[in-house]
């Protein structure tokens, strides 16, 4: 901020991250809802499982969690059914302009997937890049290519629009890759 006199002062921003990822967590859960309705596919988010420590308790209907903390690694973020397939996913967004950071999926992510494929399940990753205002869907056998031929920490942008598939934003489905697991699979 600039005042008067030449005096500078510098603003701190706030940089919140609890809500990352929430947009598309929330385009999914009204997408995998829509899914439910029309009898399409049975498709939920997982909870992530939290061993609860500490409770303030205001009142009888005003409980308040005050420390929590993770009982295991969770899976992945969404699994159902679909077409008598198992279906399981993790999703993602990035406001990267170049890449997505494989720091954001974890490893033990990345097995549960691969097990899934392996016995015979429809895995894979859905990965927004909110600065293009993209999503897209990459199957989790581009996903095993990939890391088993690169050394990089990020996977490149050019990679998912050569290998993944844009899933084009809807009104309802709002993200509709069930559209995509349709030209894939069935």
């Amino acid at each position: 901020m600039h005042y008067p006199a030449g005096i500078n002062k510098a603003q701190k921003k706030d940089i919140n991250y609890g809500n990352r990822g929430m947009t598309l967590e929330n385009d999914l859960n009204e997408t995998n809802n829509y899914y439910l309705i029309h009898d399409i596919a049975v498709i939920y988010k997982k909870p992530t499982p939290i061993t609860i420590n500490k409770v303030d308790y205001k009142s009888r209907n005003d409980a308040v969690i005050r420390e929590a903390r993770f009982k295991i690694p969770s899976t992945t973020d969404y699994n159902g059914i679909y077409k008598g397939r198992y279906v399981d996913f993790e999703a993602k967004e990035t406001r990267s302009k170049t890449s997505f950071p494989l720091s954001n999926i974890h490893e033990h992510q990345i097995t549960h997937l691969k097990k899934v494929f392996l016995h015979g399940g429809i895995a894979f990753i859905i990965v927004r890049f909110i600065c293009f205002n993209e999503t897209y869907y990459l199957n989790v056998t581009d996903l095993l290519f990939f890391l088993d031929n690169n050394s990089r920490k990020s996977i490149p942008y050019s990679f998912f629009k050569e290998k993944g598939h844009l899933i084009l934003d809807k009104y309802n489905p709002r993200v509709d890759y069930i559209a995509v697991i349709d030209k894939l699979f069935f």
